[in-house]
């Protein structure tokens, strides 16, 4: 594909590292109008946008670091590629939460509405992201002869992210782009339907998104850690999707006795 768009002399444009930054971008711009829509302070929200970006990219990194614990204790050098690659998307995912959380209780928001305004842009920047992987070569599946397979060539490719040349791979990038697509329409079409409540768009996402990396995970050629017969990644899944379950439930249940709660009489002074 095209891991480098432009090159100036000394200076190289990146296609994953553009990409990247664009779906940190579209994403928070995402979050910020919806928050707007949900009545929530735009202000704050982008303030914990920048949050969560920030710890994303160092989750992931460090998630990288800790599935190839290995290879980097005997390549130490190696550490410094890490600033080129986007790392373990997992562990963004799970450090900008939990970041994401210590901000809102700092400040006071709204804990399952804020959530609820940030899951489709997570779902957005992550179908850019996914592309990005695409044009960069990273993240790339097994060996296969299916019609829609996809053939790097480009040894930069290989040098950067170990990808195979020649060989026609499953696009397991377009794969995750697709899945997370179809994820972001789903969240949006079903938002208000049924009995919506504080907290359903963001553990729907979870559990949709959790569903489908453990089945991508095995069309992935890449080198990953692995925990057994599973990947890092699938075993997260595990955990993830009964988690995801049980809170959707669980708010389920407290929304609909809030709902049924009677009114709260209020004392009359005098």
């Amino acid at each position: 594909m095209y891991p480098r768009l432009l090159d100036l002399g000394p200076l190289s444009v990146y296609s994953y590292g553009l990409l990247l930054a664009a779906a940190y971008l579209a994403g928070l711009q995402l979050a910020i109008v919806r928050a707007r829509r949900l009545g929530l302070d735009s202000g704050r929200v982008m303030d914990l946008g920048i949050w969560v970006i920030v710890s994303a990219l160092v989750g992931a990194k460090l998630l990288l670091v800790a599935v190839d614990f290995e290879y980097f204790l005997r390549n130490p050098a190696d550490l410094f590629s890490i600033v080129r690659s986007g790392g373990v998307f997992y562990g963004g995912l799970i450090l900008a939460v939990l970041v994401g959380v210590w901000h809102i209780r700092r400040h006071r928001l709204p804990l399952w509405p804020v959530c609820d305004a940030f899951a489709p842009g997570i779902a957005l920047g992550h179908v850019i992201g996914r592309v990005g992987c695409l044009l960069g070569g990273c993240c790339y599946g097994t060996p296969t002869s299916v019609a829609w397979a996809v053939t790097f060539s480009d040894p930069f490719a290989a040098q950067n992210a170990g990808t195979p040349l020649g060989v026609p791979l499953h696009p397991t990038q377009l794969y995750e782009a697709g899945a997370e697509l179809l994820i972001l329409a789903a969240l949006l079409a079903l938002e208000r339907r049924g009995r919506p409540f504080a907290g359903r768009t963001f553990w729907g996402y979870m559990l949709a998104y959790a569903v489908s990396r453990f089945v991508i995970e095995f069309y992935r050629g890449d080198p990953r850690g692995m925990v057994g017969s599973v990947s890092t990644s699938q075993l997260i899944s595990i955990v993830l999707a009964p988690l995801s379950i049980v809170m959707l439930a669980a708010l389920a249940r407290r929304s609909r006795a809030t709902a049924s709660a009677p009114p709260t009489k209020r004392r009359r002074r005098g």
